[in-house]
């Protein structure tokens, strides 16, 4: 064959874009800023080392070179030639060498990898600054992430892509980290050097000479490295032998945070939408889009696992016939779930396992004990009760451990740690198979008792300072009031669970104790539906041991629960009675005045202003009796309110005025949030009865200095209250904008905390703040978003706020 007909005679690529460069009169400084293509790219086409550079980095270089449309034509043609033809391919190895369990041919690509175009894109921006000449090593990259995430696939695909910026050959290597004999570092040394070309017989013996010949054979070379299922740090260290214009990639379980200087990308689930797509990829988008939500249901039965996504997917496309909602019901078996996700050789447990395996025995404890916790994330804390362990830091060291191996997560919340689905799963099933039913009920009834005594200890720091309430106590969790409510708010779902498994088995006394504690904090965090569970459970409780005062503390709770969070004053009222009941058997006169307040609460919410005003002298008349002042003046509190709303608003300011002063005088630095966000409440209803006598400045002043107590102590129904108040002022005072802004904040406050009867009332404000603006599309809005909340409420509360909401309806 001739050399023409071998096409040597014909221009390299090489050499077209020297030319062109030359006519254009750039040098590849001047090129490299007109065309975004990096300087060390341009001098490795230019000198043949990238022989084939993509057709988009053609593109771009075709502006900067004045190129006609035939002259691109014709480098893109060259350019397409030169990656068409075979690779050099590296010095003769012995054969076998590549079926060793070391080194193979790169595994073929997946044609549905999904989800991890960012993480792509970070790993290409990697190659950029290899070979500039500043550098003496290569880059490296750890691709870590729990098991199952996809970390070889996106290796895989990583190094397919970047074949072209390595034109001196890519090398796929296991390090078997995962197994029971991990790969030894001086033997895939070996296997590189056969691979490079050197003979066995100069390979040298001692692994320092092994590392030293691998960096002066790869100095000048520019070859991608897959390290693959990598064990640790020490086993890495030796293998990271790439030159200046080399990359590494690792993928490894654990997150080798040892390794200095290597760029980090932690692999999670996939997002919803990224899910089903890989599901759609696998069985086919018309299958998914005729059973949507079982789609969505499935993918989050997977966790959104990858792995689990495939195995799932494969089952279902050898299956066509199957519809996915059959799946769906077998996953739902969370005892069988993960034998569901088994498909042939493919299973998701099987991968779990691998990593179970390598932990140490008091990690693997920690592990699967941490499967009885009850919400998705959870504390060092919680892990030290579970194992018993004397120290935090002892708990910390084996939760480091299990996040170093990426079976467990760290959450948003700074301390806190968190399970993937499935690993919880498997967690429970190793729990169950490995202890004794005894030793996971103590375990269960250890963790279940640290949080409610905890929960109970953090409720103390946020009781009135009126001399009856007891001090509170630190703890390891927290030791004032900012860290326990916190404590209070990460940990809402867990001590909530706890406490109803407290209930569940009997113990009344944590359960009222822990009530009792709550019921200042409950202004100020937590949800309707907490309070309504709590103070409920308190109240059974309560009854089940036969304390009178306790029934009628509790039921005095769950009262302002119904009036003031759920709006149900018919119901509030039958619970104050029976609270009233109880306190005069038990004749406590401070919770028959309690249950007083509570009664003429509802009363008031349900517009029975004539019933209201004895019941408030009632109150009054028994707090001064029951010698109670912080009692006293919250009931003087209600009864401006009420005279409020009866209209004599000169009467409630002297009721008010009253009020404030008395609370003003604990304001020197001692007093406690309690203190401050219900001098905030009084401070409402006084702006409130203000604005009705004309002061709108001093109201509005009022209600600024309520919320910003609101919001140093994060007392959200107070902040939607205050937010909602001003907004109306603000409108009355003809300024739509201020309006409308406190207005939409609050709305957003009363979605977070699920007050939808407040939500209800703010929509219609901010539907009649539209029409006043000529909006009658975002009135048209609300009003239908109001409606919509209607519907979720119960027939009477539904059909109450229906009602305030006609004259709206017509209005539009």
């Amino acid at each position: 064959m001739t050399n023409a007909a071998r096409g040597e005679n014909a221009p390299t690529f090489k050499a077209l874009l020297k030319g062109h460069r030359v006519r254009a009169g750039l040098t590849q400084e001047e090129l490299a800023e007109g065309s975004g293509v990096s300087v060390r790219a341009i001098s490795d086409m230019e000198r043949g080392i990238a022989k084939g550079p993509q057709r988009r980095t053609i593109e771009s270089l075709a502006g900067p070179l004045s190129l006609t449309d035939e002259e691109l034509i014709t480098l893109q043609k060259v350019a397409k030639q030169s990656r068409a033809q075979p690779a050099a391919a590296p010095a003769p190895a012995p054969a076998g060498i590549y079926g060793s369990p070391l080194i193979g041919v790169l595994p073929a690509d997946v044609d549905d990898l999904t989800g991890r175009e960012h993480d792509l894109g970070a790993l290409r921006t990697l190659v950029a600054d290899l070979g500039d000449g500043r550098r003496r090593a290569g880059r490296v990259a750890v691709l870590s992430g729990p098991p199952g995430t996809g970390k070889t696939t996106l290796a895989v695909r990583t190094a397919h892509d970047l074949a072209a910026d390595f034109p001196d050959g890519r090398l796929f290597l296991k390090l078997r980290g995962m197994s029971s004999e991990p790969n030894e570092p001086a033997d895939v040394l070996h296997v590189i050097l056969r691979s490079l070309g050197v003979d066995a017989v100069r390979i040298p013996a001692d692994l320092e000479d092994r590392v030293s010949l691998c960096r002066s054979l790869l100095q000048d070379r520019a070859t991608l490295i897959v390290l693959d299922d990598a064990a640790d740090e020490a086993q890495v260290r030796p293998l990271l032998v790439g030159g200046p214009r080399c990359l590494t990639l690792i993928s490894s379980r654990q997150m080798l945070v040892g390794l200095e200087g290597a760029s980090r990308h932690s692999l999670d689930v996939l997002g919803e939408d990224e899910a089903v797509a890989l599901l759609s990829a696998i069985i086919g988008s018309g299958r998914v889009g005729r059973e949507r939500s079982a789609a969505l249901e499935l993918v989050h039965l997977c966790g959104r696992l990858p792995l689990a996504l495939r195995i799932a997917g494969n089952r279902l496309a050898s299956r066509p016939t199957w519809p996915l909602s059959r799946l769906v019901e077998q996953l739902r078996d969370r005892s069988r779930r993960l034998t569901t996700l088994t498909a042939g050789d493919l299973t998701v447990r099987g991968v779990f396992e691998l990593s179970y395996r390598q932990l140490t025995p008091a990690a693997a404890m920690v592990f699967r004990r941490l499967a009885v916790v009850p919400a998705a994330d959870f504390s060092v804390g919680a892990a030290m009760t579970l194992i018993e362990a004397q120290e935090e830091d002892d708990a910390a060291l084996f939760l480091e451990e299990l996040a170093d191996a990426s079976l467990l997560q760290t959450s948003q919340e700074n301390g806190r740690y968190q399970f993937h689905d499935l690993l919880r799963v498997f967690a429970m099933e190793r729990l169950t198979q490995e202890e004794t039913p005894d030793a996971v009920e103590a375990a269960e009834n250890r963790l279940a008792d640290w949080l409610v005594r905890t929960a109970t200890a953090a409720g103390h720091y946020f009781q009135p300072s009126d001399g009856m309430s007891p001090p509170p106590v630190p703890t390891p969790s927290f030791d004032d009031h900012a860290g326990a409510g916190r404590w209070l708010e990460v940990e809402r779902a867990n001590w909530l669970a706890a406490v109803k498994s407290v209930a569940a088995r009997g113990d009344h006394r944590p359960v009222l104790d822990l009530s009792d504690s709550m019921h200042w904090y409950s202004e100020i965090g937590g949800t309707a539906s907490t309070w309504y569970d709590v103070f409920a459970l308190a109240a059974d409780a309560a009854v089940a041991i036969g304390g009178k005062r306790e029934e009628a503390v509790h039921r005095n709770y769950l009262a302002w629960v119904l009036t003031t969070l759920c709006d149900q004053p018919d119901e509030a009222a039958k619970m104050a009675r029976r609270a009233w009941d109880a306190a005069v058997e038990a004749g406590d006169r401070r919770e028959q005045a309690w249950a007083r307040v509570y009664l003429s609460s509802a009363h008031l919410r349900g517009g029975e202003l004539k019933e209201s005003a004895a019941l408030f002298d009632d109150a009054v008349r028994l707090f001064e009796e029951a010698g109670y002042p912080l009692g006293l003046h919250v009931a003087r509190a209600m009864r401006g309110t009420y005279l409020y709303r009866n209209g004599q608003f000169d009467d409630a300011a002297v009721e008010f005025e009253a009020c404030v002063r008395y609370f003003e005088q604990g304001h020197d630095g001692t007093s406690t949030p309690v203190d401050e966000t219900t001098y905030a409440y009084l401070l409402l209803r006084s702006a409130q009865n203000l604005t009705a006598l004309g002061s709108a400045d001093l109201a509005l002043a009022q209600y600024e200095t309520a919320l910003a107590l609101f919001y140093r102590h994060g007392a959200a129904m107070g902040q939607g209250r205050a937010l909602q108040e001003t907004g109306k002022l603000l409108r009355g005072q003809g300024d739509p904008a201020g309006a409308r802004d406190r207005l939409t904040r609050a709305l957003a406050v009363f979605e977070r905390i699920g007050l939808t009867q407040s939500q209800v009332d703010t929509l219609c404000d901010r539907a009649a703040l539209s029409d006043e603006q000529g909006d009658p599309a975002s009135a048209r809005g609300d009003r239908e978003r109001a409606l919509s909340l209607c519907d979720r409420l119960g027939r009477s509360e539904g059909a109450k706020f229906r009602e305030r909401l006609t004259g709206h309806l017509n209005a539009s």
